[in-house]
């Protein structure tokens, strides 16, 4: 029987960064435990999360159809569009870089920076909390080894804000669950 209750709209999005180790919340509603830190603004409709398995096929000659599928390996990541342009986020983008201070802060002098990328090699990995809130409803995806390694694209145009493009591949370790979701969505309650 269908029930419009188990709709989820994500109304409310946060992503919050820490470094790897970080304790983790242990439920969807604590407060972050420290070492977490909210990214802040995130374009509306740029959040995403994709879990990609890939496959191989076997196929016999008695059949027009594959006979047998397995899964021969896992992909996850996680994207959204930060709008805040700071050295932080900035940092998270590009999976680290070092900022130089050129001039301090002096009277009105707000003080001139300088930020290089990271050299080859010399990207940090990071955890990642997706925490979405649907009404009293709240999710939070979990990611504790995860890295940014993708193109950073980022259009300057007059019309728009710029935004910074967050794309976390989501790595795995062993023993360790490469992603979990927290919830108190009534509808993954055993039996439900």
């Amino acid at each position: 029987m269908s029930d419009p209750t188990r709709i989820v709209v994500a109304g409310r999005a946060r992503i919050y960064l820490a470094p790897l180790g970080t304790v983790a919340p242990t439920d969807d509603t604590v407060a972050m435990p420290t070492g977490w830190v909210d990214v802040g603004l995130t374009d509306p409709d740029s959040l995403a999360f994709e879990d990609a398995p890939t496959f191989g096929e076997v196929t016999s000659h008695q059949s027009d159809y594959s006979t047998r599928v397995f899964q021969t390996g896992a992909a996850a990541t996680l994207a959204v569009d930060l709008q805040e342009y700071s050295q932080k986020n900035l940092t998270n983008v590009y999976g680290g870089g070092t900022l130089t201070t050129i001039t301090a802060p002096s009277g009105g002098n707000p003080g001139h920076y300088m930020w290089t990328p990271p050299a080859i090699g010399g990207r940090t990995n990071v955890a990642a909390c997706a925490e979405i809130v649907d009404g009293t409803k709240r999710y939070r995806y979990m990611i504790p080894n995860c890295m940014d390694n993708q193109a950073v694209s980022q259009k300057l145009a007059k019309k728009a804000n710029v935004v910074l493009p967050l794309r976390l591949q989501i790595l795995g370790s062993d023993g360790v669950a490469p992603y979990y979701l927290l919830t108190n969505d009534p509808a993954f309650a055993p039996g439900s």
